[in-house]
């Protein structure tokens, strides 16, 4: 079995709610510590082994793929993590204002309300990510034509007798 499938057997078989809240909780720890030290270093690119960098993170191989899922969609080169082993070689390249996005979106307040992002990313632009984050889940209802409006198109004929045919 590959690791993100050893992940996601963890995250999410569980035979009750109890044990599904205490490993996320559990593992909600983990990935708080692992954004603090990957935030705080945001200027260097992590680079390295995944068994070496589980070990630098004081987590296991399946933990440290469970956040390389998660931030994945926020690096500038996806990983593929199907195929990943615990000797395979990555590079996080972070896109820091889609992995803000990406948290928002995930409602990761424990980790979009971390200390670090002070040194990222100014308060205006974190508020300006909030509010396009926010708004793209707004729908937008469009103005419908009536039978009797005027045609579109511009023929000066009703829409039911023009294009609504």
């Amino acid at each position: 079995m590959s690791l993100l499938e050893n992940w996601r057997d963890m995250a999410y078989q569980h035979e009750t709610q109890q044990s599904f809240d205490k490993f996320w909780d559990g593992y909600a720890a983990t990935e708080k510590k692992i954004y603090e030290d990957v935030l705080e270093n945001h200027e260097q690119v992590i680079e390295g082994v995944v068994k070496e960098l589980a070990e630098k993170y004081e987590t296991s191989n399946e933990y440290f793929i469970g956040f390389l899922d998660g931030i994945n969609e926020s690096l500038k080169e996806k990983l593929e993590l199907e195929e990943m082993t615990e000797e395979s070689t990555i590079k996080l390249d972070i896109d820091f204002e889609k992995l803000y996005y990406n948290m928002l979106e995930a409602k990761a307040d424990y980790l979009y309300t971390l200390s670090q992002w002070d040194k990222i990313l100014d308060e205006e632009k974190r508020k300006e990510i909030t509010k396009v984050q926010r708004t793209a889940k707004t729908v937008v209802k469009e103005n419908k034509i009536g039978r009797n409006d005027p045609c579109p198109c511009g023929s000066g004929k009703k829409y039911k007798k023009c294009c609504g045919k």
